[in-house]
């Protein structure tokens, strides 16, 4: 079974749902455009429109079944998932985006869904995450910074959060968002080119010195875009760590633990990864169906000359075994 393991899809269930019903949620508003559904949260800037391609059911079966692929994990869209709301709406936002999902994944096979839950409060994400994974769902994705920009996942209020994860072994997807604080960045497209890699990298690192995988062992983490910058920059923080340690968790012992997908678009890079952190840590995805997503997943892992054992794993075994996908 060959399974991209990362793509988003938004129900149009959901979307027709909000757009029909104004004021279901006081700190949602949506509008319909010319450029497709924006959404606004608390008052805030509107977010991007949501891109084509995200709720066609049609298009989506047919492009996986030319390229040979039987199964896609998918999860929402970050800028649907509402972090910026008062919290106990985020929870009922997030069940009612669950919901959607839920029942567009039952009616079409190929899919298998991955829950929002609302990270701007821990109690209330733990409790999510219960319901999501008692519901069927395959786990969880989440951002990189909750409670909107400026979010830490290592934040002592979420341990609620990580300790379910934990007991219930869930596959928790990290995802990088797309604000940017630094004015470097709002140029040359590098908003999504760097600066998604360095969210990311920030935002695991944080993970890896507090020791969250060690404390929270169950935890399954994929780590979307390869890793970001972690698999170069693995020597550079066990330096860091053994010269200067302070209170910090040694970060080997958390890195070896992590997953990453293929997103990436070259094979040395897939290779490297695979060097620093074993290829059956490494998942297939494609990043569907934004327009930088990979549009030959399967000829590039074969690009990569693993042996068939290597192979097995990266487009579909482990997979499988972390979302449970029989």
């Amino acid at each position: 079974m060959i399974i991209d393991a990362h793509a988003h899809f938004v129900p149009q269930s959901f979307l027709d749902e909000v757009l029909s019903r104004p004021g279901l949620f006081p700190s949602v508003k949506a509008a319909s455009g010319r450029d497709g559904v924006r959404f606004t949260f608390a008052n805030q800037d509107a977010k991007r429109p949501v891109p084509n391609g995200m709720s066609d059911v049609e298009r989506r079966r047919k492009g996986l079944a030319a390229r040979g692929i039987d199964k896609q994990v998918v999860a929402g869209w970050l800028d649907v998932f509402g972090y910026d709301i008062p919290a106990d709406e985020g929870l009922e936002w997030s069940r009612f985006f669950n919901s959607h999902l839920l029942k567009a994944a039952a009616s079409t096979p190929f899919l298998v869904p991955l829950a929002t839950v609302p990270m701007q409060s821990g109690k209330l994400a733990a409790r999510a995450l219960e319901e999501a994974l008692d519901q069927g769902f395959h786990g969880a994705m989440i951002g990189t910074q909750p409670k909107g920009q400026g979010g830490v996942l290592d934040d002592p209020e979420l341990e609620p959060f990580w300790e379910v994860a934990s007991a219930r072994k869930a596959a928790i997807f990290i995802h990088p968002t797309f604000g940017a604080r630094d004015d470097r960045l709002k140029a040359y497209g590098l908003v999504s080119a760097v600066g998604r890699v360095t969210d990311t990298t920030m935002a695991v690192a944080r993970l890896l010195y507090s020791g969250h995988l060690v404390r929270y062992p169950g935890v399954n983490l994929i780590i979307s875009h390869g890793g970001a910058a972690l698999p170069v920059l693995f020597g550079r923080l066990r330096r860091s760590f053994a010269t200067a340690p302070a209170q910090n968790a040694d970060p080997a012992l958390g890195f070896h633990r992590l997953y990453f997908d293929s997103v990436v678009y070259d094979a040395a890079t897939i290779r490297f990864i695979a060097e620093q952190a074993g290829a059956d840590h490494i998942l297939m995805g494609t990043d569907e169906p934004f327009v930088i997503a990979e549009p030959e997943p399967v000829k590039l892992i074969d690009a990569c000359s693993f042996g068939a054992a290597d192979r097995q794993a990266i487009l579909g075994g482990t997979a499988a075994r972390l979302f449970g996908i029989s």
